[in-house]
């Protein structure tokens, strides 16, 4: 959904010829919005700037926008939008139900592959991007009208469970009775055993191919291994409030009977190739090729990954595939992407898009890592920044810590500064919601009628009922690039207009009309900064 401001620059665009890169004006008396398009014709067209602004003037019809156009200074066009269309703007979302979401015209089946934790193993700072970043691409892609198809895609199968099961019949566990946390320990005793004890190391291997050819023993403790560590990874969805549920799991192992297929079929086409014994896709620009089947017959992350797209393509019929994963892997993926190009399991009309993230730091600005020196745990984090602020306020602070910069970019882990109720953070942006909420509880309590939007006269309520027009354009933006922290910018300016509107626009102590207006603004911001705050997956109280 086009906003005011870029409506108006596209047709200004349509008469000058190029983009007229409309900027806010510095003054009110300037106007909204200033171009200097004119200025950067003028040579071209061998014209005095003034003549050449005058002309798109003359050219330009946005009557139904705005005031008469002037010219200004050596050739600035300036524009004033209309009183009674920023109004009717803001006015339109205090009865739109989808609160200035457009439905995609063009509406899509899109999976989105996140989060993936391993079987008993404990959630890590690692998993707390994939699983905020993925789960806020979900909510927007849904907002926005596509059909949006989780894949949790947990390690659910290899070689570690051969040494994980050896160790359980030695210690004799009762596998039933650990919860995550023991079988996390579990898997680091079997695995430091398995450095030092080479018989054990020999057994465990052993244990690998008897597990994988389906001996009933070996998975019944496989399945219990599985079961617990879907009641782990679920605690720690329900703190981070995320979408994902067990209907969501696509692991490893329901890939397993594809692998040989995959095989088959690369070879059979000639796309796949023997090398040195391995089966390899040789892809243009890459220096060394995609093993998609080791010498000893073995399959690796490569194999897995093609046969969920060919999968994905096939039986799910997707239009667009998003990973989110850690940006040191984004090789792999325009590897596997190619790949699967080359062998007809993913059509060029088919998107496929690896979304990467950087690393989470400590206050030394090293990745951040626990007391052991392993992946500080996602449950320590959570824990930390509850120590600073209640629940719903410190995941907000770490959820917006996480999506407010560029996501390749690394982010310092700090507490105390995220869960600040002042700044750009996500507590600032929840306080500014409950404060709209509180003034609208006062005005009902006093018997004072909310809208409708009609009287904007001050500059601060001009500049906020704009901000709001611009909503439903940056989730569309959102839905499109894959670039969260531009709705992190537009909430806090958003937010931040607010604030001066409400400084220097009385409410509660203005009179009807005037009053009944900037209640509808107070109202309309709050349904706004709601349904961005919850496209991030953050909650909006009502009070703080």
């Amino acid at each position: 959904m086009s906003s005011l401001p870029s409506e108006l620059n596209a047709r200004v665009a349509a008469v000058a010829g190029i983009d007229p890169e409309l900027r806010a004006a510095t003054k009110p008396q300037f106007g909204h919005f200033q171009s200097n398009v004119a200025l950067r014709l003028a040579k071209a067209e061998g014209k005095p700037p003034r003549e050449v602004a005058q002309r798109i003037i003359d050219e330009l019809d946005v009557s139904d926008l705005c005031e008469p156009l002037e010219v200004a200074g050596p050739g600035f066009i300036n524009f004033r939008l209309r009183n009674d269309v920023l109004a009717r703007t803001a006015q339109a979302l205090l009865t739109d139900p989808r609160v200035g979401i457009a439905a995609a015209t063009d509406p899509q089946r899109v999976v989105i592959d996140y989060s993936a934790p391993n079987v008993a193993k404990q959630m890590h700072v690692g998993h707390l991007r994939t699983t905020i970043i993925g789960d806020c691409f979900n909510r927007v892609l849904r907002a926005t009208g596509n059909t949006v198809i989780a894949q949790n895609h947990i390690g659910d199968w290899g070689t570690q469970f051969g040494m994980l099961i050896e160790q359980i019949l030695d210690e004799q566990l009762d596998v039933a009775t650990l919860d995550l946390a023991a079988a996390d320990a579990l898997y680091k005793r079997a695995a430091a055993r398995f450095k030092t004890d080479e018989e054990f190391a020999t057994r465990a291997r052993a244990r690998v191919g008897i597990f994988q050819g389906g001996d009933e023993q070996s998975l019944a403790i496989w399945r219990q291994l599985l079961e617990i560590s879907k009641q782990g990874f679920n605690s720690a969805y329900a703190r981070l409030n995320v979408l994902l549920t067990d209907d969501d799991l696509a692991g490893e192992s329901t890939y397993n009977d594809d692998l040989a297929a995959v095989c088959d079929e690369l070879e059979a086409s000639g796309v796949g190739v023997i090398d040195d014994g391995a089966l390899c896709v040789f892809v243009d620009g890459f220096d060394a090729p995609l093993i998609v089947r080791k010498r000893d017959g073995g399959y690796g992350y490569a194999t897995t990954d093609l046969a969920a797209i060919r999968r994905r393509v096939r039986e799910l019929h997707v239009d667009r595939m998003i990973y989110v994963t850690d940006a040191r892997q984004s090789g792999h993926f325009r590897q596997v992407f190619a790949a699967a190009r080359k062998a007809g399991w993913l059509p060029d009309g088919i998107r496929a898009e690896h979304i990467g993230y950087g690393m989470v730091l400590g206050e030394d600005n090293k990745p951040l890592k626990s007391r052991d020196g392993s992946a500080a745990k996602l449950v320590d984090l959570l824990d930390a920044a509850e120590q600073n602020a209640a629940p719903d306020i410190a995941l907000a602070a770490i959820k917006y810590a996480d999506l407010s910069s560029g996501l390749q970019k690394d982010y310092v882990f700090d507490p105390e500064r995220m869960t600040k109720t002042q700044g750009d953070t996500g507590p600032y942006l929840q306080y500014a919601h409950s404060r709209c909420c509180s003034i609208l509880r006062e005005a009902e309590s006093r018997g004072h009628a909310v809208g409708p939007i009609e009287v904007l006269d001050e500059p601060a309520e001009q500049q906020l009922a704009m901000s709001l027009s611009r909503f439903g354009e940056v989730v569309d933006e959102l839905a499109e690039n894959l670039q969260p922290h531009k709705l992190c910018t537009y909430l806090f300016e958003l937010a931040t207009g607010f604030s001066v509107f409400y400084e220097k626009c009385p409410v509660l102590k203005s009179e009807d009309p005037v009053r009944a207006s900037r209640l509808g603004l107070v109202q309309a911001t709050r349904d706004v900064l709601a349904r961005g705050l919850d496209l991030l997956g953050i909650v909006a109280p009502e009070r703080m």
